[in-house]
């Protein structure tokens, strides 16, 4: 491709925050009309790369070019007059506003006295309508649609900038399989219409599917560029973790031993209906189906974090009463949410805070805590977890996803719980820290703990449990030995009543 004109061209990018070397001589080209994929760990330096490319961050060295044209970019401003948009998945939309207006929010008047509105949503309509969404109705506000559907308005705000080159950072995390693939067919039409797309996901399936080339990023640094046609996963995954991936699941050796947790006929307003499962010392029990089948709330329910209907709950052969999340932790039961940030940490708190919140007196004398102690634990239990952090004082929030997840999952270990639930345990995170959480799932298992996983992935279902339940509109249908669990199988009892 030497002799292609490229839209973007970004030359041995560099950027240091303090101490840290956030990104080193990082160079990326992207074509007309192209979809290329930048591919890394959590902590690789995408998000810092696409901070600098719109304006958020201002490079230390390197430059960048447009069409041919070397640009300065400073400011958010500078991009988006030079065609660069970047689509969060954190979405910039004010919710009280009309789909029409959001759309146009920063050009409302066209530069006149007044706001045209008949032409405002006209000219909305059109746009969707060429996009082949014009089912979403523009006079609509933004806070009630769907998360597709405003994934959606983002990008027709982003098109009628003249975005030439758009950015979606990890767009599916929060869709259905439907969704996805109308997300899929609109990035493909955007691509005919010779906008260039810069492509973020963990999803090495979705690259695969949709994108042409692919740049990978490890520890801030390039590693390669390549044609995805040209590459593997397993190429992939070399490449963005520096080792070779023998096994995505490694094997574990537990004993499997008595009911930790028994749940019986438990019913959950008219939404969860005669749920009845048990799981056992040293078991990894998954929880399958698609999304809104009931998982979620069955785990919520069990947790205290909801009310149950009617149903009983057994831990440790005792009939477990839990009015809120706190009586379920007393006796031992942990619960990672899927939602980390809102329900799983408290992101503005230290790593130190965050890790030791749920046992707090294994580390306290006469009321008070020992920090010196504290702090030998912490290290020690993150440690032993791979956790890459600077200091234990620092934020939560200035984490990479994957060892964010893995403070969540610290802070279950730290209480020493006889069971744990981990709900969507590896949303957001890389492949290697996947392998690494399941490798801490492993080590439980192998202490005694029963665990229960609640995933959306198939693959993680069948690589990591010994058992499975498979639920469909808030019922069981499926109940899946180890030697049964196939995708073909998962999807079968997932589908069954729809």
């Amino acid at each position: 491709m030497e002799n292609v004109q490229y839209r973007l061209e970004m030359q041995h990018i560099s950027k240091r925050f303090g101490g840290i070397q956030a990104l080193n001589d990082v160079s990326v080209q992207v074509a007309p009309g192209e979809i290329h994929a930048l591919i890394g760990e959590n902590g690789a330096g995408k998000s810092t790369l696409i901070k600098i490319l719109s304006g958020a961050y201002t490079r230390d060295s390197g430059t960048i070019c447009i069409d041919g044209k070397q640009v300065n970019i400073s400011s958010p401003l500078d991009a988006k007059m030079l065609g660069v948009s970047v689509i969060y998945q954190e979405f910039m939309l004010a919710p009280d506003l009309t789909v029409a207006e959001n759309i146009f929010i920063d050009r409302l008047s066209g530069g006149k006295k007044f706001i045209n509105w008949k032409k405002l949503r006209k000219d909305a309509k059109e746009i969707l309508k060429d996009l082949g969404f014009e089912n979403i109705q523009v006079t609509d506000k933004v806070g009630r649609l769907s998360v597709a559907h405003q994934q959606i308005v983002e990008i027709c705000k982003c098109l009628t900038r003249n975005a030439k080159i758009l950015i979606l950072d990890e767009p599916t995390a929060v869709l259905t399989v439907t969704e996805i693939d109308r997300l899929f067919s609109l990035v493909r039409l955007l691509k005919e219409k010779g906008v260039s797309i810069i492509f973020v996901s963990h999803h090495l399936n979705e690259i695969f599917e949709l994108c042409d080339s692919y740049t990978v990023l490890k520890d801030g640094g390039f590693v390669k560029r390549g044609q995805v046609k040209d590459t593997t996963t397993e190429g992939l995954i070399q490449s963005m973790i520096g080792r070779e991936l023998s096994q995505m699941f490694p094997k574990r050796n537990a004993k499997i031993g008595n009911v930790v947790l028994k749940v019986e006929h438990l019913n959950v307003g008219d939404k969860i209906k005669d749920i009845s499962f048990e799981v056992r010392q040293g078991e990894v029990l998954g929880f399958s189906g698609l999304v809104g089948a009931g998982r979620t709330e069955v785990m919520r329910a069990v947790f205290g974090a909801d009310a149950m209907s009617s149903g009983k709950v057994y831990f440790l052969g005792e009939e477990l009463h839990v009015k809120e999340p706190k009586d379920a932790v007393k006796k031992g039961l942990g619960y990672l949410a899927e939602d980390r940030k809102s329900l799983g940490l408290l992101v503005n708190q230290s790593i130190k805070v965050n890790t030791t919140l749920t046992a707090l007196k294994k580390v306290a004398s006469h009321g008070f805590i020992r920090r010196k102690y504290e702090n030998q634990q912490v290290e020690a239990l993150l440690k032993k977890m791979s956790t890459r952090y600077g200091g234990l004082n620092d934020d939560v929030n200035s984490l990479s996803g994957g060892n964010q997840q893995k403070i969540s999952f610290a802070k279950w270990i730290w209480a020493d719980c006889k069971c744990v639930i981990f709900d969507e345990p590896t949303r957001g995170v890389d492949v290697g820290a996947k392998v690494e959480i399941y490798e801490i799932i492993n080590r439980l298992a192998e202490q005694g703990t029963a665990v229960i996983i609640v995933s959306s992935e198939m693959t993680e279902i069948i690589g990591t449990c010994d058992r499975a339940i498979i639920m469909s509109q808030g019922r069981i249908t499926g109940n899946l030995r180890k030697e049964e669990l196939t995708e073909d199988m998962i999807i079968k009892y997932a589908v069954k009543g729809d």
